[in-house]
């Protein structure tokens, strides 16, 4: 990509605060957003082939909200980039993210997390010092079981379709504020489904076709009828 048509978009994202270059074949984060570190609220770098992000500008960018890397070639992020205390909107579907950095909890404005399509192993811990986080996305990942620090979760929507998942705490029933949990094409059995989540939790959508269990059997377990009086009353509410 030229200089000039570079330099074109800088001049526009200097006058909007937004900085998109999508599908351009980038190879490295552009060093010219330094002379934007102030004033840019939106960076989407979507469908390139970044592989990884400059600790020393990443962390500087103090107005950011919302960060879209999804489709590149990232396999690490660094510390620097839970310094965007504003920062509410963080998209890195398809990359090759193995985990998340230990700072990851200071993201403290985040209320969306999409981190579909990734190879994560595991329910990452820092995702429960997000006390304003609504939606996580985590679908798509190499996750096998769902630790008890689930029940620290804030988050409204919980989003854990096509991974490897076999077991699951029962205090995921715990969660709040949890409204939303998909759990589709995944290795549970029925039997490691904690029943709670139908009789003792707040969740009103569960979704869990495409598992180890045929869904006529769910209907059947103790507390299903309150988990469908929850759902009813929800789709109620916004029908």
């Amino acid at each position: 990509m030229g200089n000039s048509a570079l330099r074109a978009h800088v001049e526009t994202a200097q006058k909007t605060g937004v900085f998109q270059l999508k599908d351009r074949g980038l190879t490295e984060f552009p060093s010219d957003l330094q002379k934007l570190t102030s004033n840019l609220r939106t960076i989407d770098l979507s469908n390139n082939k970044i592989e990884s992000l400059p600790p020393l500008l990443i962390g500087k960018f103090t107005l950011l909200k919302s960060l879209s890397l999804n489709n590149n070639k990232l396999n690490i992020l660094p510390d620097e980039l839970c310094n965007l205390k504003k920062l509410d909107t963080l998209s890195l579907n398809n990359n090759n993210l193995r985990e998340l950095p230990s700072t990851f909890g200071q993201l403290s404005a985040l209320k969306t997390l999409s981190l579909s399509g990734n190879q994560l192993g595991a329910l990452p811990p820092q995702l429960c010092s997000l006390r304003h986080l609504d939606v996580v996305d985590l679908s798509k990942n190499q996750i096998r079981s769902i630790p008890d620090i689930v029940g620290e979760l804030q988050v409204i929507e919980l989003n854990l379709n096509q991974n490897q998942i076999s077991q699951i705490s029962v205090k995921i029933s715990c969660c709040p504020r949890l409204k939303v949990l998909r759990l589709e094409e995944n290795c549970l059995e029925l039997s490691m489904l904690p029943q709670s989540i139908l009789s003792d939790s707040q969740i009103c959508l569960l979704a869990v076709e495409g598992n180890l269990f045929e869904i006529k059997k769910l209907r059947e377990l103790e507390g299903y009828d309150k988990y469908m009086e929850r759902f009813t009353a929800t789709k109620k509410k916004f029908a």
